[in-house]
C-alpha cells in the first residue's frame, strides 16, 4: 500500500508498517512464545537473574493500534449462519452483532467487549456493535491505513491512569509479580457479558424446543407448561450444564481475541504474551480492597455466593441482567432489540454482504411476545432462585490478558541460544523507531 506519496494527505508509515502486511501467517504461529521480559523489566535473583539497561518504552499511537485492531477489530459485516432446517424458509437468527470481528463467537452472539491500559489511562475499544468500518476491495482485502482511523473513533478513556492493583498475591500470581502491567506495556482486557450469553443461549435452546430444568436443586422451572407447545417440558437441559455451556464459549472468545493479538506481535516484533495469571477480581474491582479499584465494575455479595458477582460499569458495559434492568423481562427485550433493531444483524435496514442484503435479514424471525415471556420465564426464575443471573456462573467474566511490550533483546541474548526472538524482534527498533534516539 503506497504512502506518503505525491499529493497523498497521509502520514508516512515506519518501515515496520510494511513488514507486517508481508509477515507468514506460519512464521507468527511456529514463532510465536511468551516473552515477558520487557525494557526497563528486572528479574532480580535465580538462573534467569537481570535488570534491564533501559527504560521502559511505551508502544506508539501506531503500534498500539495495530495490536488492538488484531485483538477486536472490525473486519466488516459476518456471514451468519446460512441455514437451519427447523427455521425454514426463515434466516437463522442467533446472531447478536452484524459487524464481524478478528476472533470468532459462538453462532456470532458477540457479547465481548475490549478493554486496554497505559501509561497513560484506561479505556474501552467498542467494536462490539460496530457496523462495517470499512469497506473491503474486491479481493476481501482492507486499505489497513483506513482500517486502523476508522477504529480510532472507537476508543473511550475512561481513566487518565493505568490500571491500579499491587504486584503481589493474590492480586497476581506469583510468577507474574516481577512482568504485569509494567510501565510501558498495553494490558488488553478482554470482558465478557455472560448474563448476554445465557440469555442468548436460552433463545436458541427455546427456538430449538429445549428448556431447562434446575438440577442443582432438583427442581423443575415454574409456570412452563403454558410453554408446551414450544418447548418440550418433558426433556429438559441441566441448568448446571447450559451455564457451563455459556461460560466455555465465552471463554473460547476471550481467548481467541487474545491469541489473534499474540499473532500480530511476532508480525510486529513486540513483546508481550497472553495470560490469566491477574486476578480476575483485581481486574474487575470486585475485590472490595481499596488498593485495587481496577475498572471499577458494579459488584454484588451475599451470604451463599463464593465470590463477589461483577455486573458491569454503568453507562460503559452493563450486563443484561439486575440491576442495569429492572427484570430478566426487560433484558431479554434488551437483546431482542440488539438483535431486531435498527443496526440489528436481523433488521432490514441494515447492510451486509450479501447482493441482496435486505431480503436476508429480513427473512429472520422475530422472537414474538410470547417466545419472549418463554425465555424470561426461565431467566427469571435462575435470577429469584439464586439471587443473580447467571446462577452459578458469574455475570461478567474475564480471563485471559494480551499484553504487548517492547522487547529488550540483552536478556535473551544472555540467557537464551540463538533464535529466541523472531527477525522481526531483532529490527524492530530499525524499522519502528528509526528517529527515536537509542537509550
Amino acid at each position: 500500500m503506497p504512502t506518503g506519496a505525491p499529493g497523498s494527505t497521509r502520514t508516512p508509515m515506519p518501515a515496520g508498517f510494511q513488514d507486517v502486511l508481508s509477515f507468514p501467517l506460519l512464521q507468527a504461529l511456529l514463532g510465536r512464545r511468551a516473552r515477558r521480559f520487557t525494557l526497563g523489566a528486572s528479574i532480580p535473583d535465580g538462573p534467569l537473574a537481570y535488570t534491564s539497561r533501559h527504560q521502559p518504552m511505551p508502544l506508539d499511537e501506531l503500534e498500539q493500534m495495530l495490536v488492538l485492531l488484531a485483538a477486536g477489530g472490525n473486519t466488516g459485516w459476518h456471514y451468519a449462519i446460512n441455514r437451519n432446517a427447523h427455521y425454514a424458509p426463515h434466516f437463522p437468527n442467533y446472531a447478536g452483532a452484524a459487524g464481524g470481528r478478528t476472533f470468532p463467537s459462538a453462532a456470532g452472539f458477540h457479547t465481548s467487549e475490549l478493554f486496554f491500559t497505559d501509561d497513560n489511562g484506561v479505556y474501552l475499544f467498542a467494536t462490539r456493535d460496530a457496523p462495517a468500518l470499512a469497506e473491503k476491495d474486491a479481493d476481501g482485502s482492507f486499505d489497513l491505513e483506513a482500517l486502523l482511523e476508522a477504529h480510532r473513533g472507537r476508543i473511550r478513556k475512561l481513566d487518565s491512569a493505568r490500571l491500579q492493583f499491587p504486584r503481589e498475591e493474590p492480586f497476581v500470581e506469583g510468577h507474574n509479580t516481577w512482568c504485569a502491567n509494567l510501565p510501558g506495556s498495553t494490558l488488553v482486557i478482554p470482558v465478557a457479558d455472560l448474563a448476554q450469553h445465557l440469555l442468548a443461549i436460552l433463545c436458541f435452546l427455546t427456538q430449538n424446543g429445549y428448556c431447562i430444568t434446575n438440577d442443582l436443586n432438583d427442581e423443575p422451572v415454574p409456570g412452563m407448561k403454558r410453554f408446551r407447545h414450544l418447548v418440550n417440558e418433558d426433556a429438559p437441559l441441566p441448568l448446571s450444564f447450559v451455564e457451563q455451556y455459556a461460560l466455555t464459549e465465552a471463554t473460547a472468545e476471550l481467548a481467541c481475541s487474545c491469541y489473534a493479538g499474540v499473532l500480530m506481535l511476532q508480525a510486529m516484533g513486540l513483546g508481550g504474551w497472553m495470560y490469566d495469571g491477574i486476578d480476575r477480581h483485581t481486574i474487575l474491582g470486585a475485590t472490595g480492597d481499596p488498593r485495587a479499584p481496577g475498572l471499577r465494575f458494579r459488584y454484588d455479595t451475599h451470604p451463599r455466593w463464593a465470590l463477589p458477582n461483577p455486573t458491569g460499569l454503568p453507562g460503559v458495559f452493563e450486563a443484561f441482567c439486575p440491576p442495569h434492568y429492572p427484570n430478566m423481562r426487560a433484558a431479554v427485550d434488551a437483546l431482542c432489540e440488539r438483535k431486531f433493531g435498527k443496526g440489528g444483524p436481523f433488521h432490514a435496514g441494515t447492510p451486509g454482504a450479501w447482493k441482496e442484503s435486505p431480503r436476508v435479514r429480513g427473512a429472520a424471525k422475530v422472537h414474538d411476545p410470547e417466545f419472549r415471556e418463554c425465555v424470561a420465564t426461565q431467566a427469571q426464575y435462575i435470577f429469584h432462585r439464586f439471587g443473580k443471573f447467571p446462577g452459578t456462573v458469574p455475570s461478567v467474566f474475564c480471563l485471559t490478558y494480551l499484553q504487548a511490550q517492547h522487547l529488550d533483546p540483552d536478556f535473551y541474548d544472555t540467557h537464551f541460544q540463538p533464535g529466541a526472538y523472531l527477525p522481526t524482534h531483532a529490527r524492530h527498533m530499525e524499522r519502528w523507531h528509526a528517529d527515536t534516539p537509542a537509550q
